[in-house]
């Protein structure tokens, strides 16, 4: 079905209110670089809005009522927010579900070192992505380093305009010959994805009869220690994620999208909590909630992952103090909520349309989009949602009139991807995948249309109010 560029239906109030979503959004882009700078971000402005978090509340042995907002903080990395409605939470949640972590290169735990001249890092990537295309381009240093004294450092080099920034180096074209015959996948390899950091040995004390073999890393880290109080053992204990440096940006002379670093899946994170935030003074009759969390982009594991049971916990504590201590009323209330996950979808890019089908594509500024299923190459591992949701779904979004697509995630046996929505059809619950076309998926830097950003805000709001 043929469906309009967004930008052809807005009104002038309607361009307006877009903008001032899709300048809201950017600045969290640009706050929001690592699945911790996402969380503590989401928090801070749950906070604003009234939120409190939830194992204090019940320490302190407050009641909870309808129209109460709280909120987990899962590790620093992953958030729950609730917002409790005049039914019992056993009867069901709406939940808008997304994941805040994106493709980038971790520092390891033993990366200072230097060679012929040059110090470096040590890296490792992390999530898919295309190596070739993290070389040349000025990167950032985004983490924290936890030290034995339980203190806790911040680090955000790169983005400020008196900051050094960082690069990956790679061969001049003039002897690129060998590697230009190789295939992309080849081109830079992972153990080549090195962080340059430095170029000048520290100063040697010629009093000294002893001088230092290794000057270079000694004078990073001599930088380290007087700027940030970390020797190198600290590094041990530290978690420091290269990305693209730099803000967010319009694209386009017309101004109509944006370019940016983390848009998945951050463009959906973003909108979602926007979408949950804005209903804030309402008393709704179902619990609202928003999940946001870290991991996906490797499979959901780990602690922060949806495949841990943080969030199960903490529905649990809810049942607990709303109704009555009951695993049966847990399972219940999972079971009974409808939920979308929402996660970007591959924009059709008419450069590279053989690996579309055109006809079940996502196209940039014609709205929301609808995955049945993902999965690859015969729906596997996909959610596949039932056609009574999606029916449902339909009603709500045409009721709201929110522009939306459904789409499949390119050609059948070219390839495909997945979300966290197969993690909690586990429940069963209803679930589907949603979200936003963009171009350049898993990229240094993603292209959206804010049509479709605005349009998400939308349609999240319709989810959860109807």
């Amino acid at each position: 079905m043929k469906k309009d560029n967004l930008w052809l239906g807005y009104t002038g109030t309607d361009k307006k209110n877009m903008n001032e979503v899709c300048e809201r959004y950017k600045e969290c882009l640009d706050k929001g670089k690592t699945e911790r700078e996402c969380a503590s971000l989401a928090v801070e402005l749950a906070e604003e809005k009234g939120y409190k978090e939830l194992y204090g509340t019940l320490e302190r042995g407050e009641a909870i009522k309808a129209g109460d907002k709280l909120y987990v903080l899962q590790m620093n990395k992953s958030v729950a927010l609730f917002q409790i409605g005049r039914k019992p939470i056993s009867e069901g949640m709406k939940i808008l579900g997304a994941h805040m972590d994106s493709p980038r290169i971790d520092v390891k735990q033993n990366p200072v070192y230097e060679k012929e001249g040059f110090a470096y890092f040590d890296t490792h990537y992390y999530g898919g992505i295309k190596k070739y295309q993290w070389t040349a381009i000025p990167l950032a240093l985004h983490g924290v380093i936890a030290k034995k004294d339980g203190t806790t450092v911040r680090v955000s080099i790169g983005e400020k305009e008196e900051d050094p920034v960082f690069v990956i180096t790679d061969l001049l074209v003039h002897l690129a010959g060998e590697q230009m015959a190789k295939k992309a996948a080849e081109v830079v390899t992972g153990e080549n994805l090195d962080l340059l950091i430095g170029n000048c040995p520290l100063e040697q004390n010629k009093e000294l009869e002893k001088e230092e073999k290794e000057a270079l890393k000694a004078n990073i880290l001599k930088i380290l220690s007087e700027t940030y109080g970390v020797e190198e053992e600290d590094f041990l204990s530290a978690e420091l994620e290269i990305v693209p440096a730099g803000k967010a940006r319009d694209l386009g002379l017309d101004r109509s999208m944006i370019l940016a670093y983390g848009q998945d899946d951050r463009i959906c994170s973003f909108t979602s909590l926007f979408a949950m935030l804005d209903l804030a003074d309402e008393i709704t009759d179902t619990t609202l909630c928003c999940l946001l969390v870290d991991k996906e982009e490797i499979g959901s594991v780990g602690a922060t992952g949806m495949e841990s049971r943080f969030f199960e916990n903490a529905v649990a504590e809810l049942v607990a103090a709303t109704e009555r201590d009951s695993q049966l009323l847990v399972r219940r209330a999972l079971s009974n909520s409808m939920m979308l996950s929402s996660d970007v979808s591959a924009g059709y890019d008419p450069l590279y349309a053989s690996a579309f089908e055109k006809n079940n594509a996502a196209f940039l500024a014609k709205g929301l989009t609808f995955n049945k299923y993902t999965g690859s190459r015969g729906k596997s591992g996909s959610n596949d949602a039932n056609a009574e949701y999606i029916a449902e779904l339909r009603r709500i979004m045409d009721n709201a009139g929110i522009t939306y697509q459904f789409a499949e995630l390119g050609k059948v046996d070219v390839g495909g991807g997945g979300t966290i929505a197969y993690i909690m059809a586990k429940y069963g619950m209803n679930v589907i995948d949603s979200g936003v076309a963009v171009l350049n998926m898993h990229a240094p830097y993603e292209v959206s249309s804010k049509a479709d950003v605005y349009e998400a805000v939308r349609g999240y709001t319709a989810f959860l109010k109807a």
